[in-house]
């Protein structure tokens, strides 16, 4: 497979408005001008949202134009493409913390060196008001009321802010004003991304292209998310990001070697065979592992993580490095793993004592009300710590 028939293919929900025609252009050696846009409303970036990050790094390696654009106008209005709600703004401080370590994750995906970093308050804080009305001339707001989750959001009474209907018009302009060729984007994106194509056309007589990439999921079958638990963070240590990947379903292992590393596409079909020929997954996880690992931290801290899973999960060894943890004699369990933030909340951590995520010395631990006695303290598959009782 060559590059641009890897572009196309690889990882792509749809190419708008047909992959022939992109395919020719690609091919005749023009230099293109390609986006990707994100809003900073959130500061860590899994392993499904790199999904686009890895697109837009290959598209940069071939020499094209390439730009990552930061949506720090459009943040303030906030994007509910895939939200049952509206979203809450934020300020210009909030948006560029976030930035920052939203561009520290990146940079295990993107070369910077390479790629256009642009803010899209450049263009829009300059737009007048006369300006966004004939922005509005080229939309309907019935196409945008009839989108599902705006339209079930109607349906149930909830309000759907009159705000809400320009972010789409806003991203439109971003592609018309840096002249796009392709952007790139989720599929749940489609519907803004098309109004680039519309102002291209409509205002330039220029046809411009979608690619619109699919989504990896979660580690248990379920969207990627935060709020399942399921999702591998870029910002993850090569221990849990090893131990993760070993607990994906069986059926999620080629997803993952094609959407989630960088491997060759007749390499990872090599592996499809080999999975089809009966070799035992558990083999095929630990090799997606340390590639992962190997693309986000290092050779040798996957080797390192590999150990560290065989030693403590596979042949139940507690690590040599495990760290201590000063408590009181009268520590509630409750009370440690909060305190110790291996839990944000009490309810949080009540849940992982109900579903058997914690064991003192070998015993799990269900009472949310036990004194912490032990030696050794597990919790979750992978993380142990040694408790040391303070001398008073």
């Amino acid at each position: 497979m060559d590059k641009i028939e890897e572009l196309l293919t690889r990882g792509v929900g749809n190419i708008i408005p047909d992959k022939k025609k992109l395919e020719i252009l690609l091919r005749s050696g023009k230099k293109l001008n390609i986006y990707l846009g994100i809003d900073p409303t959130a500061t860590k970036i899994h392993l499904g949202h790199a999904v686009p990050l890895r697109k837009l790094q290959k598209f940069s390696e071939c020499g094209h134009n390439v730009t990552f654009l930061i949506g720090d106008f459009t943040a303030l209005i906030g994007d509910t493409s895939d939200k049952d709600s509206e979203r809450p703004s934020l300020t210009y401080e909030e948006i560029q913390n976030n930035f920052k370590t939203y561009k520290k994750q990146a940079e295990k995906i993107l070369d910077f060196s390479k790629i256009n970093v642009k803010f899209n308050s450049e263009w829009l804080n300059k737009l007048t008001f006369p300006d966004i009305v004939k922005l509005c001339q080229h939309f309907s707001a019935g196409d945008f009321v009839g989108r599902e989750l705006i339209k079930k959001r109607l349906n149930e009474g909830k309000k759907v802010g009159l705000h809400e209907l320009l972010y789409p018009v806003m991203q439109g302009y971003d592609s018309y004003f840096m002249d796009t060729d392709i952007q790139l984007g989720g599929t749940d994106q489609t519907f803004n991304m098309q109004a680039g194509r519309t102002l291209q056309d409509d205002l330039r007589k220029k046809d411009s292209f979608i690619i619109a990439n699919g989504f990896l999921t979660g580690t248990d079958r379920r969207k990627m998310s935060k709020t399942w638990g399921n999702a591998i963070w870029l910002e993850d240590s090569p221990e849990d990001m090893f131990g993760k990947v070993m607990s994906i379903k069986d059926e999620l292992i080629i997803e993952y070697f094609t959407l989630g590393t960088n491997l060759e596409m007749e390499k990872i079909k090599e592996i499809e065979n080999r999975l089809k020929q009966g070799e035992n997954p558990m083999n095929l996880k630990k090799e997606l592992a340390l590639i992962i690992i190997a693309e986000l931290h290092s050779k040798e801290k996957a080797l390192l993580a590999s150990e560290n899973f065989e030693k403590t999960v596979q042949n139940k060894e507690i690590p040599e490095n495990t760290p201590e943890i000063i408590i009181s004699d009268k520590i509630s369990i409750i009370d440690l793993l909060v305190g110790q933030k291996f839990c944000s909340s009490n309810s949080e951590a009540k849940r992982l004592l109900e579903q058997g995520g914690v064991e003192e010395d070998g015993k799990k631990v269900t009472d949310p009300n036990w004194a912490v006695c032990g030696n050794i303290l597990k919790i979750g598959k992978r993380k142990f710590v040694r408790l040391v009782k303070s001398k008073k």
